[in-house]
């Protein structure tokens, strides 16, 4: 089938270049020239036959809402937008409302697989009308990785990048174990090489993971990670996935100090510790150290 896809960045091109190699048409369209098969969406909507299906894979947000309200100008009744990026799920109610209006459907797809996408498959988590989905599914078969599992109709529109949501809010969880585990074992003295214990975990422990893997792999790059500063940034999911816990009062303990922890990490000089070292020194005498 044809696909357009909007956005070609590390994502966009990779998934472009996955979905030409399981032998379906992709014009792409991105604002740098150099990416891009056309100049324009107007003639990315040109050279598609209808029904077209457009794939936007912009930042969530404003770039986002500026696509598909560029595209609701263009596209005919029978057309249909997916939106493979980082989007909240409340706006993709707002963008299936805009583009149905003009009778062209639409695809809420959260996407997971990073820069190794391209040879293992992406996982595709998607929300919209069946009918809708099912234009699109030609697009997810070539994506998902091979195999029964990694791609999965979630529900009605939202509901693909509310799993998204969570499943980012299940990944910080995991990574701030693995992150807390490393600095404890690089603590002491009698454990001599915290790298190999770490690949001692690939194999055989309930923790093994493709995430633990990833941990050894930039262990062999920086045994110590000595070349990095301990800062974290955080792509808003987490937070999201917080603010939906609350919403629906559902405990997350561990994803609500892992998105936390991030927030810790972007202080040189915490004032909260501030606080906790006075108290500590008010009521037991605790040493203090004052800065030089």
């Amino acid at each position: 089938m044809e696909l357009g896809l909007v956005g070609l960045g590390k994502m966009g091109g990779n998934m472009r270049e996955r979905i030409r190699r399981a032998g379906h048409t992709v014009i792409g369209y991105d604002r740098n020239p150099d990416l891009a098969d056309v100049n324009s969406l107007q003639e990315l909507v040109d050279k598609l036959k209808g029904p077209r299906v457009i794939w936007v894979m912009v930042p969530a947000g404003a770039a986002t809402q500026a696509t598909i309200d560029e595209l609701a100008g263009l596209l005919s009744p029978g057309d249909i937008v997916v939106d493979g990026g980082n989007s909240r799920w409340t706006d993709d109610e707002k963008h299936a409302v805009e583009l149905g209006i003009k009778g062209v459907g639409f695809v809420d797809c959260g996407v997971s697989g990073g820069v190794w996408g391209l040879e293992n498959g992406y996982a595709l988590m998607y929300g919209g009308q069946a009918e809708h989905v099912a234009k699109v599914q030609p697009i997810f078969d070539a994506l998902k990785p091979e195999g029964e599992f990694g791609s999965v109709h979630a529900g009605k529109v939202g509901a693909g990048h509310f799993a998204k949501m969570v499943h980012n809010g299940i990944e910080y969880a995991m990574m701030q174990a693995f992150a807390e585990g490393w600095e404890l074992l690089e603590a002491v003295d009698s454990v001599t090489d915290v790298r190999e214990v770490f690949r001692s975990w690939q194999e055989g422990t309930v923790i093994r993971s493709w995430l633990l893997d990833l941990a050894v792999n930039a262990l062999d790059d920086d045994e110590h990670l000595g070349k990095l500063r301990g800062y974290a940034e955080d792509s808003g999911e987490g937070r999201w996935t917080v603010e939906a816990a609350i919403d629906n009062a559902v405990p997350l303990p561990a994803i609500t100090a892992s998105l936390f922890a991030r927030f810790a990490s972007r202080q040189e000089d915490s004032p909260q510790m501030k606080m906790i070292a006075a108290l500590r020194n008010q009521f037991g005498g605790h040493a203090v150290e004052t800065k030089k």
